[in-house]
């Protein structure tokens, strides 16, 4: 049973703990794994700090915790509250937080899923220290992160989201517009599906998990987050570097890299300067 925590203290050091850069089928704490029934799960809603913005999460002991689901319904009344918790603490709507995590792993049901605690499809990216599996998508065998437990990648995304300069327009929306952030979403290039804003608002309509935006604005404890400043930098081009790898690097999205420079192709040349943004830390 998962140990009852007071605080999240540092959930960095959490995700680190997740697990070395080796592949997850040769790490040692990755061969145990515990599956949580529908009866058990009620447990984890304990987890609830009404003084606190943060969701205090549960205590990564080195096992691999994984929940049995069995519909959509359930997916989102085992992760309702963590996703309203996640809004007050990142301003992320908890509408747009259910219906991604419905798609990206199925409901919680699908194969990468399964075996990463993977619930929004976040790959590796430069800086990952923590676990990581192989999985086919946009390309072969690529790299996604690995997650003791589900909730980690509930914070993580919700980390993810808020420190990429790509999405930092998106935190200007009001808090209610999921249509905003679904298009925006998309935009950014957070997916390559080009109907992905149709499906995240079709699956928020049909499950009015709109409601649980409403929830939390009534509470007024979203934190205010404080406006992104950025450094204006000049990246000059290697052997090897394309547009896309640029702005994967400097988390922008190649059009708004293109706009940045004036540029009306692809094209690169070897020793070209270009105008790259980065947060200012």
């Amino acid at each position: 049973m998962i140990k009852r925590i007071v605080a999240v203290v540092i959930f960095g050091s959490l995700m680190i703990a997740c697990g070395s850069k080796k592949r997850v089928s040769h790490t040692k704490k990755t061969t145990e794994r515990t599956v949580k029934k529908p009866a058990e799960r009620a447990a984890v809603k304990e987890y609830k700090q009404e003084e606190s913005v943060l969701y205090p999460l549960p205590e990564d002991t080195g096992d691999f915790v994984q929940f049995s689901i069995n519909s959509v319904e359930e997916y989102i009344a085992s992760f309702a509250d963590i996703a309203r918790f996640e809004m007050k603490a990142y301003g992320i709507p908890a509408s747009i937080t259910l219906a991604q995590g419905i798609l990206e792993s199925g409901a919680g049901r699908g194969s990468l899923t399964q075996r990463t605690n993977n619930h929004f499809g976040i790959k590796c990216h430069t800086g990952w220290e923590g676990d990581y599996d192989f999985h086919d998508d946009d390309e072969k065998g690529e790299c996604f992160r690995k997650y003791n437990h589900p909730m980690y990648s509930f914070r993580d995304r919700s980390i993810f989201l808020s420190t990429r300069a790509r999405y930092a327009f998106l935190f200007d929306l009001e808090h209610d517009d999921y249509v905003g952030w679904a298009k925006g979403l998309k935009k950014a290039g957070y997916a390559t599906d080009r109907k992905y804003p149709d499906k995240l608002i079709s699956v928020i309509k049909r499950y009015g998990l709109d409601k649980y935006d409403q929830e939390v604005i009534k509470t007024g404890r979203i934190v205010k987050k404080e406006p992104k400043q950025y450094n204006f930098e000049t990246y000059v081009v290697k052997k090897g570097d394309t547009l896309y790898s640029i702005a994967r690097r400097y988390f922008v999205t190649v059009s708004e890299l293109m706009e940045l420079n004036n540029m009306k192709s692809s094209d690169l040349a070897i020793g070209q300067r270009l105008t790259v943004k980065a947060v200012k830390k």
